[in-house]
């Protein structure tokens, strides 16, 4: 079977369970999902929209973020953990998008990474989830479950999407990702993994990872 029947067939199991997933992270603008994603750097989704619920109440856009104090900022989001890098790099991204970008955030790939603290997996978060342009992000669950499952055999998060998009339909991109990940949180932990919960346990390999 070839590898794009194989993730079709994944796709179709998991999005029987989960079908169409939204972001979790709370937003109502590409500026503040951008935002949010940045502070979930190794923060659980729900403790950012704690916190991006009070930093936005004064900063909910770039102009005013790039006009707080980053000691401002970086008191409200204290919680969410590496405070004083991500501080930083929200005041100056949001200095760089009023500056450069009228305030508005970037559409392409090879501008989003140019900003402060943005790589790759947030770019794609952000054109998946605030512009629909297809996106595969590669967070830790979906490292983990392509490569326990068999389908590939890498801890680059660059080879991995490319690995997926290059086989899956771009329309599947975004809410793949989102499936994936939804099963890691739920089913296919890193640790004990519910397997007989696993609506693809007759697909995956089982491999350790």
């Amino acid at each position: 079977m070839s590898a794009s029947r194989q993730y079709l067939q994944i796709y179709e199991k998991l999005y029987s369970v989960y079908g169409e997933c939204v972001c979790p992270l709370k937003h109502k603008t590409p500026f503040q999902l951008l935002a949010a994603v940045m502070l979930s750097a190794q923060c659980r989704d729900e403790r950012v929209n704690i916190v991006t619920e009070k930093l936005f109440a004064v900063a909910p856009d770039a102009a005013s973020m790039a006009e707080m104090p980053v000691s401002e900022i970086e008191k409200i989001i204290h919680p969410c953990g590496l405070s004083r890098n991500k501080s930083r790099n929200l005041h100056d991204c949001a200095v760089m998008l009023v500056t450069r970008y009228d305030s508005e955030v970037p559409r392409t790939m090879e501008e989003l990474i140019q900003l402060p603290g943005i790589g790759r997996k947030s770019a794609n978060v952000i054109l998946g989830n605030a512009f629909h342009i297809p996106g595969f992000p590669v967070d830790t669950h979906v490292k983990r479950l392509l490569n326990r499952i068999g389908m590939v055999k890498s801890d680059s998060p660059e080879k991995i999407e490319y690995a997926v998009t290059g086989a899956v339909p771009e329309k599947l991109w975004t809410n793949f990702s989102h499936l994936l990940i939804q099963h890691g949180r739920q089913i296919c932990f890193s640790r004990n993994p519910q397997c007989d919960k696993c609506v693809i346990g007759n697909i995956c390999k089982k491999i350790s990872v």
